[in-house]
């Protein structure tokens, strides 16, 4: 999953209760998470220990966008689930 929070349509909005700003501060450009990491985000934001993913992508994001990013990092469909 690539978080880019330059195309972010929440950016400055809900920043302050948005995992990535808790744990790496304000970003510019973007980071990418593994399923593993997804995963591991996920437990810890319903444990409520971090808030979850606020990501609100600025333009929908299509099937063939996910499928492209998925051949490019080798992770399947499934691996594309956002963290809620």
């Amino acid at each position: 999953m690539l978080i880019d929070c330059d195309t972010c349509a929440a950016r400055d909005i809900a920043c302050g209760d948005c995992v990535v700003a808790v744990l790496l501060g304000p970003r510019t450009g973007g980071i990418e998470l593994d399923s593993a990491e997804q995963h591991a985000l996920d437990a810890f934001a319903s444990g409520g220990l971090l808030p979850p993913l606020r990501l609100v992508p600025a333009y929908p994001v299509t099937d063939a966008a996910e499928s492209q990013q998925a051949a490019e990092t080798g992770e399947s469909d499934s691996d594309q689930t956002a963290i809620a």
